[in-house]
């Protein structure tokens, strides 16, 4: 033996760390009972609205959301939940051999925060689009609680993110409802405002009318032109006939110019000036109104997708509670290490072959 230790050193150490470290997992390493959940998010399905206003509603969904699931239970702020409801610290402290417990009971975050992923597994199946979640406890009933603690606290956060988006964008919309409906008012007091000053219901329409009676006026002058003209063929111009027909066109003439006056003027109010003011401020009130309505619209496309925000965590497999120890694989972990030793001994014996063959 002696002589064997002395010849090949490098056997005899990696043969006695293969035996010390056998000896902790099979008769050292405390057993650790693992709690495992799978879950999914779903949200509710919600019919959508025919207005579309997805432009300005942004939010995550899908593998997204489950990356953020992921992410939060494996945060340092759900690491202080666990240790105000479980006190983490307690049980790993207490619980566990030399080389897995928390050797600190009054570690910082930061190194406590390390052991704590090193105790629980949070892993994305992308394929599937579930979280597999993994807890290492000393006792079964602590890793039970814990599973069960990050389900719950997940799902609440999930949901907390959700309503804080849609409140944000429910009350901006409000806000913007507000200015809207004050906006609308002022147009329509405009408005009225202007059609009582002028005494007319629609200036557009009246323009309209007046159109309509001068050109039935001009069929008319143009009627009695003719009349004229016959007459005049057959009679003097200072026949009473004459005169008469001279008369209308006359008085027609300066009812057409009456009519065209009213329609336009250089100076005054006339109704062409009126109608193309009324015409403004009528765009005015009515772009004012529709965009009160897609903000209306928006608000309630808004409160829909609040509803939908909120996320429910599915569960495919409950937190198991743990009826014997799984945890650590005993002779796995022996066998990994023995393989890797007995690996670096015959690298190490090649070495010392090829030094003795140069020497040599």
């Amino acid at each position: 033996m002696k002589q064997f230790i002395k010849s090949q050193p490098h056997w005899a150490v990696a043969i006695m760390a293969i035996v010390v470290v056998g000896l902790y997992w099979f008769l050292w390493a405390e057993e650790r009972y693992v709690s495992r959940a799978t879950v999914v998010l779903e949200s509710p399905q919600i019919a959508q609205p025919e207005m579309d206003f997805s432009s300005i509603l942004t939010g995550t969904s899908g593998s997204s959301d489950l990356l953020l699931l992921r992410e939060h239970l494996l945060s340092v702020d759900m690491l202080k939940r666990i240790q105000e409801e479980l006190d983490f610290r307690d049980h790993y402290s207490e619980h566990g051999d030399l080389f897995a417990r928390l050797l600190d009971a009054e570690a910082p975050i930061e190194e406590l925060h390390k052991y704590y992923l090193r105790r629980v597994e949070v892993e994305m199946d992308e394929y599937a689009g579930v979280l597999n979640i993994r807890v290492e406890g000393y006792t079964p009933d602590f890793a039970h609680a814990m599973a069960s603690l990050l389900l719950e606290a997940g799902e609440a956060h999930m949901n907390e993110m959700g309503r804080r988006l849609a409140e944000e964008q429910v009350r901006f919309l409000e806000g913007q409802l507000e200015r809207l409906d004050d906006r609308l008012d002022e147009a329509r007091a405009e408005l009225l405002a202007y059609q009582n000053k002028h005494g007319l219901v629609s200036p557009t329409s009246t323009v309209e009318s007046i159109n309509q009676v001068v050109a039935t006026l001009e069929g008319e002058l143009a009627r009695l032109q003719a009349q004229r003209n016959a007459l005049a063929s057959f009679q003097s111009e200072q026949s009473s006939e004459m005169r008469r027909v001279q008369s209308e066109i006359t008085a027609m003439r300066e009812q057409i110019d009456l009519q065209r006056d009213r329609l336009a003027q250089a100076t005054g109010n006339s109704l062409n000036r009126i109608s193309a003011e009324y015409q403004t401020l009528e765009l005015r009130a009515m772009f004012a109104q529709e965009t009160y309505s897609s903000a209306l619209g928006a608000l309630e496309s808004t409160r829909l997708e609040a509803a939908r925000k909120l996320k429910q965590v599915s569960v495919l497999q409950s937190p198991l509670y743990p009826e014997y120890a799984t945890s650590p694989d005993r002779l796995y972990n022996a066998s990994v290490f023995a393989i890797v030793t007995i690996f670096l001994a015959f690298i190490a014996s090649m070495l010392v072959l090829i030094i003795r063959d140069h020497r040599d």
